[in-house]
């Protein structure tokens, strides 16, 4: 999940964790840069199933 905030965008957890939704990047100033960073979370999230 991309979120837009002051200054750029940053990437956070699809589920909530404790009420909150978990922080996975720093901020980037494009929407292509946080979209770059998910795609690599995600890539290393499945690493390894079959």
């Amino acid at each position: 999940m991309i979120r837009k905030v002051k200054g750029g965008y940053v990437v956070y957890s699809g589920k909530k964790q404790g009420g909150k939704r978990k922080r996975l990047s720093r901020k980037y100033k494009t929407r292509t840069a946080a979209v770059k960073r998910l795609r690599q979370i995600e890539f290393f999230k499945h690493k390894g199933k079959k």
